[in-house]
């Protein structure tokens, strides 16, 4: 099959979905998005989620708070610069090795420790 007619199914389905979409507005996909999530999510992957968002807005909020540059967090730490904005907007799940980089020349570490209301 060409490329020409690859492309050409795929809009057209893209086009069948949209109209779909369009003709069931908001039952599309649920009443929103986490209500869509947490029907597709299971609750460890949700919680793991969240952890993950937590920690990159407070990258993010450390950095700013000390007048960093995400250029200069790459001068310091190592990890390149369009992988720091991709850490901070939430566009990867980065590597611990990588997330240890980027906090140690902000001043800060991992703490492993109970969870709040979670009991073994």
């Amino acid at each position: 099959m060409s490329k020409t007619t690859e492309y050409s199914k795929a809009i057209a389905q893209a086009k069948e979905n949209l109209a779909d979409v369009r003709e069931r507005g908001a039952d599309a996909l649920g009443s929103d998005a986490l209500e869509f999530m947490q029907g597709i999510l299971t609750a460890e992957e949700i919680a793991a989620s969240n952890l993950r968002v937590a920690m990159m807005i407070e990258l993010a909020n450390l950095r700013a708070e000390k007048g960093i540059s995400q250029k200069k967090l790459e001068a310091m730490s190592g990890v390149k610069q369009p992988i720091i904005a991709r850490m901070e907007k939430g566009y990867t799940s980065p590597q611990l090795d990588t997330v240890l980089k980027v906090l140690a020349p902000l001043g800060k570490t991992l703490y492993i420790g109970d969870l709040p209301g979670v009991k073994d």
